[in-house]
């Protein structure tokens, strides 16, 4: 492990936005801010929104800067990259932003049912070939039920049109009616705000000619879900990885 990681590493300790905790304490002890996050962390009673696998954390970031409201909790399990984002909500004394690091399977370890109002998904890896751990599966739709609440809202910004495709068909055979969805986000004509945050990484994808997919909807706790089974094309290009805000 080189040494700038180390010292991020050291540096996370000392971030009061950032939680790590190891599974076996997390089982021995639970964490404390469980169905206590309004009083426990953020001190008010703004809407709680989660983005998973958050990287660099730099949605998470972005969001909470234009809306103060809310609150945003990044949560990754590479403590790495997110040292980026809990460095910059310390600097710029973010007191809607908090980060945890550890696996999305732990959810319901950290979050009380229906203390989570959102969950945003941005630009996660499509698992073209491991329905299991694409993030918009049955499975993951199951785990977010245990923490957001009734109709809570799922959101998926990706430039995969596999992972777009799947979504949709997996929304469409369940039942589900999407508040938002579109194939090319920037020329649907879609005007929220919350939409425009663009990664350095995202601008590439746009300026390689690429379109940005979007789709969000209510999430119903009572129906059981079904994994659709339609063949999907691959995606035929190689994805960038994160980089950071523009215009932030």
């Amino acid at each position: 492990m080189g040494k700038n990681k180390l010292k991020k590493f050291r540096e996370m300790e000392t971030l009061e936005c950032v939680f790590q905790y190891p599974f076996g304490v997390l089982r021995q002890t639970g964490f404390p801010l469980r169905g206590r996050w309004h009083e426990g962390y953020f001190h008010n009673d703004g809407p709680i929104v989660l983005e998973l696998g958050c990287g660099k954390g730099e949605y998470t970031v972005g969001l909470a800067r234009r809306y103060p409201g809310k609150n945003f909790i990044g949560i990754d399990i590479k403590g790495a990259r997110m040292w980026t984002g809990a460095c910059q909500a310390r600097d710029e004394k973010l007191a809607n932003v908090a980060f945890v690091r550890t696996n999305i399977e732990l959810l319901a370890e950290f979050f009380a049912p229906g203390e989570v109002s959102e969950i945003w998904i941005t630009f996660p890896d499509p698992q073209m070939k491991k329905v299991r751990k694409r993030l918009t599966s049955t499975i993951f739709l199951n785990l977010y039920r245990t923490v957001l609440k009734p109709g809570g809202m799922v959101r998926l910004k990706t430039d995969s049109p596999f992972l777009y495709t799947y979504t949709r068909l997996m929304a469409r055979l369940n039942g589900i009616i999407p508040e938002t969805d579109t194939d090319d986000l920037y020329h649907s004509g879609v005007a929220d705000e919350i939409l425009q945050i663009r990664t350095f990484y995202e601008q590439q994808w746009l300026d390689r000619g690429l379109t940005i997919k979007y789709i969000s909807f209510p999430l119903d706790h009572q129906r059981q879900l079904e994994e659709p089974d339609d063949e999907i094309p691959f995606d035929t290009y190689r994805s960038f990885s994160r980089g950071e805000l523009q215009g932030s």
